[in-house]
């Protein structure tokens, strides 16, 4: 191999004695590079993390801080390069909970939510990789903003999904607010996102397939309604995505939570806010099987349709400028950021029993993690 092997990204099945070797000097030379010790790393690691995928993360945090006071200084957006490096460089988390987009045979598939989730104990709270590594949260936030089309210039969200080299199987975001942009990058081929914009619920197998539309998202910035039925086609190379959206929950956070994303350069929406003042509600397909979705699709504008696209290059071309700043402004403002939290974790029983002022039930805290 011409590098270390990414355990965190591969088959354990296939990883070899070599490998493993390889893999603790790599978690020597980590260390290095952030200044530290291998057990400090360990000791700050989270739930679920490694001191592999700690490291790695503490990098993402560090580089994207980095990045974030470079386009500061040089009064620049932040670039699809900028996303992708920190996209490859964040070890992602072998996630379970997500059975709806695996597809058989699978048990897991790398994704990570960050932002605002409600977790499985009912509790609504940020995720704790947006409080442990917010730069990185923070950058994936403000490549959207810097390029967010005028035409969608009231777009919210509370949460993204970032997703690493699976194809999901034909699915529902059960419980979205709203609509979801959603992009992909990375050096691969196919991987379009199938989307059923007519959708409006039953048997998944009976939607007819006359009655979908594809974007290519390597391309493409799509608006779309998670709530309706979608799949990504079959791909080859490295695909990344990122899915901003909105939580139907968002307005049981707190105050305090919802000010973090704000500060993380989050468009927080209002508790009045209307879920279909972008894209027009599904109508259905009608009992033949024949799509009556005529219409539904626009690209560079919305005007109420079921979904539309946006060109990513074009896009490019009217990312945000800002005037350039000294770099004594941009250590300023950089210190005025979202600091990161290194706690062990975040909400045990006893964390939740002190942050919501009354008495919870038992739950497993793998559950509340991410």
């Amino acid at each position: 191999r011409e590098e270390p092997l990414d355990i965190s990204k591969g088959d354990e099945s296939k990883v070899t004695d070599v490998d493993r070797a390889i893999n603790t000097w790599y978690q020597r030379e980590l260390a290095k590079m952030l200044g530290m010790k291998v057990k400090d790393i360990s000791g700050t690691a989270g739930w679920g993390e490694s001191v592999r995928i700690r490291a790695l993360r503490l990098l993402a945090q560090k580089e994207s801080a980095e990045i974030l006071e470079a386009a500061d200084r040089e009064g620049r957006a932040i670039t699809d390069e900028d996303v992708l490096l920190t996209l490859k460089r964040w070890p992602f988390f072998r996630n379970q909970w997500r059975k709806n987009v695996m597809r058989p045979g699978k048990t897991w598939v790398f994704s990570d939510t960050l932002g605002l989730l409600r977790d499985r104990a009912g509790d609504v709270h940020l995720t704790a990789p947006t409080r442990r590594y917010p730069q990185v949260v923070e950058l994936l936030a403000r490549w959207l903003m810097d390029r967010l089309p005028r035409e969608t210039k009231d777009f919210k969200f509370t949460s993204m999904n970032v997703n690493c080299n699976y194809a999901a199987a034909m699915h529902r975001d059960n419980g979205n607010f709203g609509p979801s942009f959603i992009k992909a990058f990375g050096d691969f081929s196919g991987g379009r996102l199938d989307y059923w914009p007519e959708d409006t619920g039953g048997d998944l197998k009976k939607l007819p397939q006359n009655g979908r539309v594809s974007f290519d998202l390597k391309k493409q910035l799509a608006l779309f309604n998670g709530n309706c039925a979608h799949e990504v086609t079959p791909f080859r190379g490295s695909r990344y995505s990122i899915v901003y959206f909105t939580v139907g929950c968002h307005a049981e956070a707190s105050s305090h939570d919802r000010g973090v994303l704000e500060r993380l350069g989050f468009p927080y929406p209002p508790a009045t806010a209307d879920p279909y003042a972008l894209l027009r509600p599904p109508r259905g397909y009608c009992k033949s099987g024949q799509s009556v979705a005529a219409g539904a699709k626009t690209s560079g504008g919305c005007k109420l349709a079921a979904c539309c696209t946006f060109e990513a290059a074009a896009l490019q071309q009217k990312t945000i400028r800002r005037a350039k700043t000294t770099a004594v402004e941009a250590k300023r403002v950089a210190a005025k950021r979202v600091k990161p939290e290194n706690a062990k974790s975040f909400y045990r029983t006893d964390q939740r029993r002190e942050r919501k002022g009354y008495q919870e039930g038992q739950e497993h805290e793998a559950n509340a993690e991410y």
